[in-house]
Formats: C-alpha cells, structure tokens, sequence
C-alpha cells in the first residue's frame, strides 16, 4: 500500500510511535511518505520512505501562521501526485482536521480515507480545552477508523466525548531486536536511567528525590536522557541534595537503544501515561520498569512480575522497590528477563504492526 503519515516530528511518545511504524511498514514492503513540518528524528534515509515538507507563510494578516490549512494542502498535494492509499494521521488536534479536509478537496477526483490515532494530551488536555472539544470530537467521528494506544484512553475517549466512532485499541510496539539486553554491561555501579521530554507531568524531580533514597543503601547512580522545561529545575534539585556526581544529564539522544543496554532500572514516576512506550522500550531491553498505577501502564506493567506500579508522589516506594533490585543484582536481572519476554510476547512488532495492516485493509476497501 502506499501510505501517508503525520505526526509531531519531536521526541514526543507520538512521534517516536509514527516514526517507527513508518519503518516497519517500509520494512514490509509498503510505500511510505511523512508528511510533516520536519524530519521525523528516528527517521532514517532510506528510498523506500519518503518525506515531504509543510511550509507555512508567515504573512502580515496572520497573527498565527495557519498550519493546519498547509497541511492540509501538503496532504491533498502528496495524495495526488503520489497516488495515496490512506492517510494515518498520529495526535488528534490539528492532524484529523488536516486530513479530513485533504480528504475534502480530493473527493470529486479520488477517494482518501484517513486513520486517526489517539495518542494521550490530544484528548485528555487538548481535546477537552473548550476551545478545541467540538472539533477534536467532530474529527473523530469523520475518520473512517480510530485507533488508541491503550483501553485505558480508549475508554477515556468514549465517555468524554461520547462518540459512535468505534475506536480500535492498538497498543504500542517495540522492535525487539533493535531493543534488546546487552551481554555484558559496561563495568560500574548499579544504573537507573530515565527517559522523557521534561514536561511537567513526567515529574522528572521524582527520579532525584528516588536516587537520593536509594543512594542511603546502594552506591547508585541515575542517567536522565532528553530534555525540557523541567530539565533545570531537576539539575537544581540535584546539587541541593548532593548528587551532582551521581546523576548524569545527558540530554537528547540518538543512541537511546544503547543507553538502555546500559542500565538496571527505569524509573517512570509520571502522573499522566497513556501507555508508557520509554518503560517498553526498557522492558524489551532487559530493564526492569518502575511506574506509576495512571492511564495504561497497568496494561503494560504487571506489578510484582515484570516491574513494579506505584502511585503517583510515591517517592518512597518507588525508592524501596529500586532500592531491594538495585541491591540484589541477580533478582534484578531475573526480573528484566521477565519484562524483556512480555515484550516479545504481547508488544513486538510482529504481533503489533498487522493489526495496523489489517485495518488498512479494511478501510481501503471501505469498510
């Protein structure tokens, strides 16, 4: 099939999900094309995808640059020319609105069916903004099929908007041979890694506070992989505390398949997850996950078995759980092999990536 994606190229959870779809579908055979502001960050160059720019003017009259209507216009234009299949559009607010109105320009020509995936803030901060409910709810119903990252926002989606849209829930994936458990670490102290964009609701200063707990027991020390608002706030924290020695900021990262390889716990103290794709990626990497009872990691986590699930402002427990693992390697990595085998098991892409195929399928067919 010759498919279109459109995503928020950032290191967003949204954008990492679409970017590594897009692999694993050329991967398979099928003709892809991003359609965004930017090149998606995991995107690789490769001719079998390709990527198409969204220019925004700036003019005068405009207080703020209308991007929604050039995408919409990318779209149309990339559609046509290229023959498109269907559109998959990843965040509700503003993809779904772009892509129904390509769909409507194209409709006396070609028929454009689009896919919209529901991600997490599209629904549950953006989408319930006044502002922007009528159509993130419009957008939904228009899409000839929804999907959602988990139950959990699936069944969020249907009592807060109160839409008819089935809505198809397509948990998400990780290639597991790309993330897998090292042979042999590196040689030094026991290793807690987190890995997120910085927002607020990450609570980042969590994963401070946990080392600081920890570090009354174990010889610890804690890498903090990506960047954001809250980035200087927890680099405060942590010299207030002591800890400068012991915690490595190491910021935006490429190489994050090998970072994980590296470390012993993950620490996810998040107050808002819809999934939680940075503690699967860990999981298949032999790395136990430590989260929080929000959203859909209980889907993922299963307390006691292959990680732990606290709730949320828990410090102290979280510190206990990665306290007792971090001080009894062998439980430790007992415990990774076990999260490393739920993710093949339940979210490799083998399993993952036809369920997205199949619904192509079906909505290219019209159903």
């Amino acid at each position: 099939m010759r498919i279109g994606i459109t995503c928020y190229p950032t290191y967003g959870g949204s954008g990492i999900v679409a970017t590594e779809l897009g692999l694993e579908l050329a991967n398979r055979g099928h003709q892809v094309h991003f359609i965004t502001y930017a090149n998606p960050i995991r995107l690789s160059e490769r001719p079998d995808i390709l990527y198409h720019e969204v220019e925004v003017s700036n003019y005068p009259l405009f207080q703020y640059p209308p991007y929604c209507l050039a995408l919409a216009s990318r779209m149309a234009e990339v559609a046509e020319q290229y023959e498109l299949d269907l559109l998959h559009v990843h965040y509700a607010i503003p993809h779904s609105v772009s892509a129904m109105l390509a769909k409507g320009i194209l409709s006396s020509s070609r028929r454009l069916p689009f896919v919209t995936t529901l991600h997490g803030t599209d629904i549950t901060l953006v989408g319930m903004d006044r502002s922007y409910y009528p159509i993130t709810k419009y957008s939904i119903e228009q899409s000839d099929a929804v999907t959602a990252i988990s139950e959990d926002l699936r069944r969020h989606t249907v009592e807060v908007f109160d839409v008819t849209k089935p809505i198809e829930t397509i948990h998400n994936f990780v290639n597991a041979d790309l993330y897998r458990p090292s042979e042999e670490r590196t040689p030094g102290p026991p290793r807690m890694i987190h890995l997120s964009n910085f927002r607020p609701v990450k609570r980042v200063a969590d994963c401070i506070r946990v080392l600081a707990e920890v570090r009354k027991t174990v010889d610890a020390e804690l890498w903090m992989v990506g960047d954001g608002p809250e980035r200087g706030a927890a680099e405060r924290l942590a010299h207030d505390l002591g800890l400068t020695c012991s915690v490595k900021f190491l910021g935006k990262r490429n190489d994050v398949p090998a970072l994980l390889r590296e470390a012993d716990v993950l620490l996810m103290p998040s107050e808002m997850e819809s999934f939680g794709l940075a503690a699967l990626e860990g999981m298949s990497s032999g790395v136990v996950p430590l989260g929080t009872t929000v959203g859909g990691v209980p889907e993922l986590i299963t307390h006691g078995q292959d990680g732990f699930l606290t709730a949320v402002g828990d410090v102290e427990a979280m510190a206990v759980h990665a306290a007792d693992l971090l001080g009894d390697l062998d439980r430790c990595r007992a415990m990774g092999r076990a999260a490393r085998r739920t993710a093949e098991e339940r979210f490799s892409t083998e399993l993952i990536i036809p369920k997205y195929e199949a619904m192509y399928r079906r909505v290219v067919e019209g159903g």
